[in-house]
């Protein structure tokens, strides 16, 4: 059954080693640097219950309530209330979170397609991803994943240098495996459970390897550290910073210190092919909720860039108005694509109903690729003052308040206070060190750029563009031949078609 914010706090109360600034933090939920974001989670938790949103952020089903972001999509309008949702969430809070869960809990529905691939490994396996979702729609934990290693020297397999830079198994036991190494998460130190899965690793053609492993870990396991850095709340006060005091989502870096983790939690272990498989199904649902926090940033930016504008009465000047166009149609393109992709959506061979795949991962590009041309523009438009405007000590201060009232009060609808706060919400969003970091975080936090065009190399249908060339240019059927195929894995492609088929056909 869903949770409420003081079950979920209780939860994260298990005594986890988090360090942060150089300290042991004693209590995750009231440490300055991490209660922001603990009681937006909690907030979330609560809404599901809430009479104004529980309709919105739960669902029933045989008795029993649970969220929507954990409910498995079998339909469109499954899509269309995930999309509500979250944009519940993100209004309610008036900001941007990217890891509260419905971002991370898609990458186990990949896992649920591809069943076949760890029944070839281990029919347990497919047991296990089963079970797992099961469990997460029913006892509703804040559940995120860890993708990153610290990797070492990339030009060096794995085994030719400290073993630990990547992930993996030292020891199999009649309770489970031992796996020692770290990861990268955000929000890890906050959670309760991660999908933890193998990076890009370099084992070569060989079949089996002690890094091909995933499981479900538990974040409150013995052995477990965490390492985190140093977060943005705190450093400066919230007047002048309101983003990044109320943002910030911690990343830490979570250290696997011989950690046991249960048979029953283990999803696939040393097969590189079903390790190769969930890289490259890995965002075809979790991608979607990620393109989402897109739209909804690009929507902050043109608020404030447009309420800088007519509040100086620049909006009337062409210049400006196609400034604001450009962000429009960014924000549009990612709105369209997001749209599309669930009108447009595609049977999984799992039988879920996932986002048009081709749609979703263009649109994820055309949101990552042209992020920091978006906030220059935004920049331009809320003008030279985001960087140079004192703070709101200044503001408050009886010998500088009476000039700054005169200098940044507008007209009598936009007084100083109201002109500080805007530029204030302004240069936290896009000049601020919180602002380049989540310029980073977006253009990498579900893989690097060039994965992201890779993932639309292998689901653009390149069949329809080859044929109307080719009946436009009356070319002969022979010249299709090698080159009329899907490209990217093959693997992974014949799997698909197969599970393509295999839908159909029932």
């Amino acid at each position: 059954m869903i949770r409420t914010g003081a079950q979920y706090r209780d939860s994260i109360r298990d005594g986890r080693e988090v360090h942060v600034a150089g300290e042991r933090v004693k209590d995750v939920t009231t440490h300055p640097m991490f209660k922001p974001l603990v009681d937006i989670r909690a907030r979330f938790y609560d809404m599901q219950h809430e009479p104004a949103t529980r309709h919105i952020m739960s669902f029933e089903q045989d008795g029993e309530v649970n969220a929507v972001a954990n409910k498995l999509p079998f339909t469109q309008s499954d899509w269309w209330d995930k999309r509500r949702a979250t944009d519940t969430l993100l209004e309610e809070i008036g900001g941007v979170v990217t890891r509260v869960g419905d971002e991370t809990v898609g990458e186990m529905w990949s896992l649920f397609d591809g069943q076949d691939v760890l029944n070839e490994v281990d029919p347990q396996f497919s047991k296990n991803i089963r079970d797992h979702i099961a469990r997460v729609l029913h006892t509703d934990p804040f559940h995120v994943s860890a993708n990153t290693d610290p990797k070492g020297d990339r030009s060096k397999p794995p085994q030719e240098q400290d073993p630990d830079m990547l992930l993996h198994v030292v020891k199999e036991t009649d309770a489970g495996i031992v796996v020692r190494g770290a990861k990268y998460e955000t929000a890890a130190a906050y959670a309760n459970q991660a999908f933890t899965k193998p990076t890009i690793a370099n084992w070569g053609n060989a079949a089996y390897s002690d890094y091909a492993v995933g499981f479900i870990c538990d974040l409150g396991s013995p052995n477990l550290k965490f390492i985190c850095r140093t977060g943005f709340a705190g450093r400066a006060p919230a007047e002048d910073y309101p983003l990044a005091n109320r943002f910030d989502e911690v990343d830490t870096l979570v250290i696997f210190d011989n950690v046991l983790i249960p048979w029953e939690n283990v999803l696939f272990y040393r097969h590189t092919k079903a390790a190769s498989f969930i890289r490259a199904t890995l965002h075809r649902y979790s991608a979607f909720a990620f393109v989402q926090r897109n739209l909804k940033l690009a929507d902050m930016m043109i608020g404030a860039a447009l309420f800088n504008a007519r509040q100086t009465g620049l909006d009337k000047q062409q210049a400006v108005q196609e400034k604001l166009s450009q962000l429009a149609v960014y924000r549009e393109g990612i709105n369209a694509h997001l749209t599309a992709a669930i009108a447009l959506a595609e049977r999984s061979p799992g039988g879920l109903m996932m986002p048009n795949q081709s749609l979703l991962y263009t649109g994820r590009v055309l949101a990552c690729s042209q992020l920091h041309e978006m906030m220059h523009i935004a920049r331009e438009l809320c003008g030279g003052q985001i960087c140079v405007t004192p703070d709101k000590a200044a503001f408050e201060a009886p010998e500088t308040k009476p000039w700054l009232d005169k200098f940044y009060t507008v007209n009598e609808d936009w007084v100083a206070e109201d002109r500080r706060k805007l530029l204030a919400f302004a240069r936290d969003m896009l000049n601020s060190d919180y602002a380049g970091h989540r310029l980073t975080f977006q253009l990498f936090a579900q893989s690097p750029p060039f994965a992201h065009l890779a993932a639309v190399y292998r689901n653009f249908d390149w069949d329809g563009p080859l044929d109307f060339v080719k009946k436009a240019a009356g070319l002969s059927d022979k010249v299709l031949g090698e080159i009329r195929r899907q490209p990217g894995d093959s693997a992974v492609n014949s799997w698909f078609a197969a599970g393509q088929a295999k839908v159909a056909a029932e």
